[in-house]
């Protein structure tokens, strides 16, 4: 349960005596109580949650409270119903050898979500591929388990295996991610303005169409614009933004400018929020980060290490990342630096969940209600200050409250905009088959 059987019980006669559920704003109950309502009611789902294949294994796994942002007890204890699990792969080469390593990569992930829901773990959560599945599990009392491609490329140039993906149970891809794939151009061509398809390559096209007959959601969070423009003419059906914000608040080339917002309305998608700092105000993540920097190096330094950031890191030999991963000191860095930020007079702020709510407000009233959703890209450098993880999923509900929002327009933005979206790219399919 999302919240106390005890609470639940204090509240009952209050919601059993409602009439519709916009009367949440009873004042005779604090704030916080009505939020706790709110999120009990509505199932909250998240459209983007990215996954590390050695976190599925029998003696390691979502059934633990693992350092994940994202597992089983932070789902429970935060109340987040649904959660998609990303089949991600990175960009690499155009040649077969990248793209048959890529295939290996997308089903390894694709048999670690199956593993978690069919062996690990059957009677806490269940795999869904419509919206009718995901209210039925969701009332059964197990959490969701769905499933998202972040990048095209593992399908390399067989068509075929975009059915495969979806036989599988992904319900929605996006063409590029971070590099231009043989499918389409990423938003990083806005870097160096150099571009690979102008758009959608023929292939690509054809993979838009593919994904309209079998009933897949088309994600454009990371495709470049021309390559979204594209895809909103062909498309026969709405598309998504999985985990993009806005551009007139955040100018980052993930994030979606007003004439990209008004496509989308057109279009009849909805643009999934994401919890991403440099997503949702680079120039306050990018002063806290400083600052922050500054801190680990001279911490590091004190402590006789060299600090190495998240990509530095990444570069480093596997040895090396090893014999840090194992160094008491090299792990008691973060702690040691976040306790002196936090008493440091002055300190950069962190980006909150306010600074979240800004971008869901922008495009609410851009845009409209029923285009909006949530997203948090967790274990894909998402999160944020008020939700760091998914145990304090509650807090967006509750900011959303603070902020006037009634239950079903919370309902709406949790999961009934997305749900409704992929309720249409279905019936569109019917139409093509």
């Amino acid at each position: 349960m999302k919240i106390s059987t005890l609470l639940l019980c204090v509240l009952f006669m209050f919601m059993a005596c409602k009439n519709n559920s916009n009367k949440t704003t009873d004042n005779t109950f604090s704030l916080e109580e009505r939020a706790k309502v709110i999120h009990e009611r509505v199932i909250t789902l998240d459209t983007h949650c990215d996954i590390n294949v050695k976190n599925f294994t029998d003696s390691i796994n979502y059934t633990q409270n693992l350092e994940s942002q994202v597992n089983l007890p932070k789902m429970e204890a935060g109340g987040l119903d649904v959660a998609w699990f990303i089949v991600y792969t990175g960009q690499d080469t155009l040649t077969d050898v990248g793209y048959k390593k890529a295939y290996e990569n997308a089903m390894s992930k694709f048999d670690a979500i199956h593993k978690l829901v069919e062996d690990i773990a059957p009677n806490d959560i269940e795999l869904a591929t419509t919206s009718d599945d995901v209210r039925r599990i969701s009332k059964s009392g197990k959490k969701v388990a769905m499933i998202g491609i972040e990048n095209g490329y593992p399908i390399g140039l067989d068509i075929k295996n975009v059915e495969k993906f979806y036989n599988l149970g992904a319900r929605y891809m996006s063409l590029a991610h971070n590099g231009h794939s043989q499918l389409c151009d990423s938003n990083t061509g806005e870097a160096d303005d150099v571009w690979l398809h102008n758009g959608l390559s023929d292939l690509g096209k054809e993979v838009i169409k593919e994904m309209n007959r079998l009933g897949m959601m088309i994600d454009v969070s990371h495709p470049s614009k021309e390559a979204m423009r594209q895809m909103v003419q062909l498309s026969k059906a709405p598309i998504i933004a999985s985990h993009s914000s806005v551009r007139a608040l955040c100018n980052h080339s993930r994030n979606l400018d007003d004439e990209q917002l008004e496509w989308m309305k057109e279009n009849g998608g909805v643009v999934q929020t994401v919890a991403f700092k440099s997503y949702l105000d680079k120039n306050k993540n990018e002063a806290r980060e400083a600052a922050l920097n500054k801190l680990r190096n001279e911490v590091a330094d004190s402590l006789g290490l060299k600090w190495y950031g998240r990509w530095e890191f990444r570069n480093l030999d596997k040895e090396t990342q090893e014999t840090l991963k194992t160094n008491p000191d090299w792990n008691a860095i973060p702690e040691i630096v976040n306790e002196k930020a936090s008493k440091t007079k002055g300190f950069p702020q962190e980006v909150n969940i306010s600074d979240f709510v800004n971008h869901i407000d922008y495009l609410v009233e851009k845009i409209g209600l029923k285009h909006v959703g949530i997203s948090s890209d967790f274990d894909g450098g998402g999160g944020i200050e008020g939700w760091s993880d998914a145990s304090e999923t509650f807090n967006v509900t509750l900011e959303l409250v603070k902020r006037g929002y009634t239950e079903s327009e919370i309902e709406m933005l949790w999961s009934g905009n997305l749900l409704r979206v992929l309720d249409e790219v279905e019936a569109v399919a019917k139409t093509i088959n």
